[in-house]
């Protein structure tokens, strides 16, 4: 490997702390130019010194111009490589789980920078959300037949992050063949997930630990699932003994899974849903007069990105505010936020805040994230993304 990107002075600290990104202004430009790298293009990636530091792929269009995918200078990513990875990855997974239901690969968090895997059994969902991966494609899919062995590999190519890369927006079966949803298993309960069409890779394992804690407290409970995707929450809440169980989203798809889902595990006279925005859904059903024992809020990202903070935070907290109108005098809030901008310290702030707004004591008493299937790099704390609060909120 000839190609060599050369840091500036002082620029290498956070990589020595174990950072895996670079930012173009980090680059010596004069030295090593950006524009002279083709986009995708691997390279050393050397201190101001010279002394290299590691491989990393290159895309010169990118606010993070590079990322590291080996600290050895002689290994660069290659299916060798990549099998390597995945079978580290693959172990963590089987010593956390019994059933092949989970995120194989969290970018990142799995040394695999840009790739994500979701496995629901022998069905696999991919993205390769940078174009340095992206260009990986064929050894990905190699890789993984040689871990894994899956029958189907479905790639997700309509991400966020892959509109960011300038990469074009595409969904493809490349193995196998896929006729409709996927099965799969969380904290005893079944559901059918919509791979090709659903939201990302079509399930969210993220929130699994956080609805494995919830699950026992619903016996008997009313339950409110607000932006309930496929009733990740609802629906083993009512599996879990929820005495009625309602689910609020603004797909029609989304909440025709939801029913779906409800009576392939039996529970479905127990579970209702109801189309439409949120906001304007929570001032229904406080006009109608409903109260709730249980309220699980689990909005998409109202924070993108750091300007969108000062309205996103006001958006979390009238939702944080809606929700609470409809508990009962003694109930229990689960407020989420998968905004990777938005601080833990912050949302309990704001869950405060929307107490005291209704005169009402909070107590908080569980403080969940994103589960072990998606492991956080200590060095970059953009991929610990994911809140949970559990919180009693009570009158006097």
């Amino acid at each position: 490997m000839t190609l060599r990107l050369r840091l500036k002075k002082n620029a290498d600290r956070r990589l020595k702390a174990g950072h895996l990104w670079l930012y173009s202004n980090e680059i010596d430009t004069e030295t090593t130019p950006l524009k002279g790298f083709e986009p995708g293009a691997q390279a050393i990636v050397e201190a101001a010194n010279g002394k290299p530091m590691g491989v990393a792929y290159v895309n010169p269009h990118s606010l993070i111009c590079a990322r590291i995918v080996s600290r050895d200078p002689d290994i660069r990513l290659d299916r060798s490589l990549l099998v390597h990875r995945l079978n580290q990855a693959l172990g963590l997974r089987q010593r956390l789980f019994q059933q092949p239901f989970y995120r194989l690969v969290h970018g990142e968090g799995d040394l695999l920078p840009g790739l994500v895997v979701d496995r629901f059994g022998d069905v696999l969902v991919v993205q390769l959300n940078t174009l340095g991966m992206d260009r990986m494609r064929d050894d990905v899919i190699d890789a993984l037949n040689k871990v894994i062995e899956p029958r189907v590999i479905v790639l997700r190519g309509d991400s966020a992050g892959r509109r960011l890369e300038q990469l074009a927006p595409d969904v493809e079966v490349v193995q196998g063949t896929l006729d409709g949803p996927v099965a799969l298993e969380e904290n005893g309960v079944h559901f059918l997930a919509p791979v090709l069409e659903g939201q990302k890779t079509g399930w969210f394992f993220d929130h699994r630990v956080n609805r494995s804690w919830l699950n026992p407290l619903v016996e008997g409970k009313r339950v409110l699932d607000v932006f309930s995707y496929l009733g990740g929450w609802g629906v083993q809440a009512a599996a879990h003994g929820a005495e009625s169980v309602t689910c609020i989203d603004s797909s029609a798809p989304a909440l025709e899974a939801v029913s779906e889902n409800a009576a392939l595990n039996g529970v479905g006279d127990r579970v209702t849903t109801r189309e439409g925005d949120a906001f304007e859904l929570l001032a229904a059903l406080k006009a109608e007069g409903e109260q709730f024992d249980v309220v699980v809020l689990d909005p998409p990202a109202f924070i993108r990105k750091r300007k969108d903070i000062p309205n996103g935070e006001r958006a979390y907290a009238r939702l944080n505010r809606e929700a609470i109108r409809l508990l009962g005098r003694d109930g229990l809030l689960v407020s989420a936020s998968c905004s990777m901008h938005l601080a833990n310290e912050r949302l309990v702030d704001i869950v405060r805040g929307a107490a005291r707004h209704q005169d009402r004591h909070a107590q908080l008493i569980f403080n969940g994230h994103q589960g072990p299937d998606h492991p956080i790099h200590p060095a970059i704390p953009e991929t610990a993304y994911l809140k949970a609060l559990g919180v009693r909120i009570f009158r006097d």
